[in-house]
């Protein structure tokens, strides 16, 4: 079961406390995290079909119809990064400074026995709602495509912090006994020739030389915590559920194409499309912080009557 996050009134006196804190080598800002959301090809907004209302009145009833349209969100900021308040959006760094004596530090385990080098890297990762999603910017772009979905998430919300999500994010416990993390080959990212390790358990160690992968993977594993309900670590669901002529993403799910989620880089580098992992482009920060923006699918249809009958799909 979830422990939520009671947190959104703390996060906005952080932020306004950090805004001063120093950059680190890969730093970006939320101004930057704004304006990299007015990406086309992220929203990938669409006509994808019609719905159908019926709809009574004085005069009897009739049917009604309205375009049901899918786009993508930018919903959280995933950031996975090696030591502790090291999170390279600047303002929200404070936000993961750890726990003193509980969950503070990080780093890589590098060790090499004849011809066979093994990596144990950690990172910590936070999951915060996308500050584009109270922009009046992003807002008219998303606006000037049309009819448009409400998201999920709100924006600067603390998600995830693996500081607080200390017991489960170290060690492993309970995961570590979960069949996902017991079957080789379940839950896994990446593809036949490239597998960059695997969802559970759910915490910040991860077997990999690659410091990219690394990152990406525990970044994949905030996604699927907080798209979920129900899950053994101290976190609050970003979720929403399904209603008439409203269609919310499916929890995020390795492997599937960009069917449920896809990720834009933010740092080291800000990138002006999405992919999934594994990707073809994976730059290495220098301080082993890593940020994506998290982006969700959602359908709806304008509401043209009492009842929602049903919908059809181009």
């Amino acid at each position: 079961m979830n422990i939520p996050l009671h947190r959104h009134r703390l996060a906005t006196v952080l932020l306004l406390c950090s805004a001063a804190q120093p950059f680190t080598a890969s730093a970006i800002n939320s101004a930057q995290i704004i304006a990299s959301a007015l990406s086309p090809t992220c929203l990938e907004y669409r006509i994808a079909g019609i719905c159908y209302w019926l709809y009574c009145g004085w005069g009897g009833c009739s049917i009604r119809t309205s375009v049901k349209v899918k786009h993508y969100i930018p919903n959280a900021v995933v950031s996975s990064y090696a030591q502790t308040g090291d999170n390279p959006w600047s303002e929200v760094a404070m936000l993961g400074t750890g726990i003193p004596g509980v969950a503070e530090g990080g780093g890589n385990n590098e060790q090499k026995r004849g011809l066979r080098k093994d990596n144990l890297r950690y990172k910590n990762a936070d999951a915060i709602g996308h500050p584009a999603l109270t922009s009046q910017v992003f807002n008219r772009f998303l606006g000037s495509m049309g009819y448009t979905c409400p998201g999920s998430a709100k924006a600067l919300v603390p998600y995830f912090l693996s500081t607080l999500d200390a017991l489960a994010w170290r060690t492993g416990i309970p995961e570590t006994l979960y069949p996902e993390a017991l079957t080789p080959g379940l839950r896994e990212v990446g593809a036949t020739g490239d597998m960059w390790g695997n969802v559970y358990p759910r915490g910040g160690f991860v077997t990999q030389v690659d410091d990219y992968k690394t990152a990406a993977v525990v970044a994949q594993r905030a996604a699927d915590i907080i798209t979920r309900t129900g899950q053994v670590h101290v976190y609050t669901p970003m979720t929403a559920s399904k209603r008439e002529g409203y269609w919310p993403p499916e929890p995020v799910t390795e492997n599937t194409g960009t069917k449920n989620h896809k990720w834009q880089r933010l740092a080291p580098s800000i990138s002006s499309s999405c992919a999934v992992f594994p990707d073809s482009s994976n730059p290495i920060a220098t301080d082993g912080a890593y940020a994506w923006a998290l982006w969700q699918p959602y359908s709806c249809c304008q509401k043209r009557g009492q009842t929602f009958l049903y919908s059809t799909d181009f």
